[in-house]
C-alpha cells in the first residue's frame, strides 16, 4: 500500500484560500490554525502558508486591539478598491454597535479639525497676499525711488567712513583717558601693597634666618629684588598742549 502524498506548496495556498473564500470572513492565525487540517493542512505549516500568501497581496491582514485579523475575497487579486469597500462593511460587523459608533464618531472629530486647519490656512493665505500688497505700495519701480535709495547708500557710506575716523582718535576720547587714568591708579596702588608685602617678608625673614642672610640676599637679586628697588611714584600728570588749529 502506498504512502499517501502530501499537499505542495501551491496546493497548499489554494486550500487556505479556499477557507476565506467561502466564509468570506475575518480570521485569527489560531482559528486558521485549526481550520488548516480540516483541508488538509496541517497546523504547523498554516502560519508559513499564510504568510505567503500575505507576501504575494493574496491575503490581508491588520491589527485591530491587541489581535491580528487576516481576511482575504475572491475579488482581492483584481479589484483593491472592492477588497477596501468590503473590509469597511465587515468592520461594521466586526466591531460592537458602541465601538463601531466611536470609530465614526473619531473619523468626525478628526475631520472636523481637519476643515478648521483649512479654514484658517486659507484665511491666513489670504491676510499674507494683502500684507504683501499693502507692502509693495509706494515701493514701485521709479526714477524718485532709484534717486532716494542711491542717496540712502551714500548716506550710509558716509556714516561707516565718520565711524572709522572716530575710532581712531578713541584714544583721545576723554572719557576713555578718564577710564585710563582711574586704571593707573588702581594699578598703582596694587604694585605698592605688593611692595610693602616683600618689604615685610624680607624683614621677617631676616629676623628669624639671621645666619642665612648671604643666602638671602643672592635670592632677592635672583628674582629682581635688587638695593633699588622701592615703592612706585606716579609722575606728574603734564596737560596737552592745545593748538591753534585745535581751537
Amino acid at each position: 500500500m502506498s504512502k499517501k502524498r502530501g499537499l505542495s506548496l501551491d496546493e497548499k495556498r489554494e486550500k487556505m484560500l479556499q477557507i476565506f473564500y467561502d466564509s468570506q470572513g475575518f480570521f485569527l492565525l489560531k482559528e486558521l490554525e485549526k481550520s488548516g487540517p480540516k483541508k488538509g493542512v496541517i497546523s504547523q505549516s498554516v502560519k508559513d502558508v499564510i504568510q505567503s500568501l500575505v507576501d504575494d497581496d493574496l491575503v490581508f491582514k491588520d491589527k485591530i486591539g491587541t489581535s491580528v485579523y487576516f481576511w482575504s475575497l475572491p475579488s482581492c487579486a483584481g479589484n483593491q478598491v472592492s477588497v477596501w469597500i468590503n473590509l469597511c462593511t465587515c468592520l461594521s460587523y466586526l466591531f460592537s454597535a458602541a465601538s463601531y459608533m466611536m470609530f465614526i464618531q473619531q473619523l468626525r472629530t478628526v475631520y472636523k479639525k481637519l476643515e478648521t486647519d483649512l479654514q484658517n490656512n486659507n484665511k491666513r493665505h489670504t491676510e499674507l497676499v494683502e500684507q504683501c500688497k499693502a507692502l509693495k505700495k509706494g515701493r514701485e519701480e521709479s526714477d524718485a525711488r532709484e534717486e532716494a535709495l542711491n542717496e540712502l547708500k551714500s548716506i550710509e557710506q558716509k556714516h561707516k567712513e565718520l565711524k572709522e575716523e572716530l575710532m581712531q582718535y578713541a584714544d583721545n576720547d576723554p572719557a576713555t583717558i578718564e577710564a585710563m587714568k582711574k586704571a593707573i591708579e588702581v594699578a598703582h596702588s596694587a604694585a605698592n601693597r605688593w611692595t610693602d608685602n616683600i618689604f615685610t617678608l624680607r624683614q621677617w625673614c631676616s629676623n628669624n634666618f639671621p645666619q642665612a642672610k648671604e643666602q638671602l640676599d643672592q635670592l632677592y637679586n635672583e628674582v629682581g629684588i635688587t638695593d633699588d628697588f622701592d615703592y612706585l611714584e606716579l609722575p606728574a600728570v603734564v596737560p596737552l598742549a592745545v593748538t591753534e588749529g585745535e581751537l
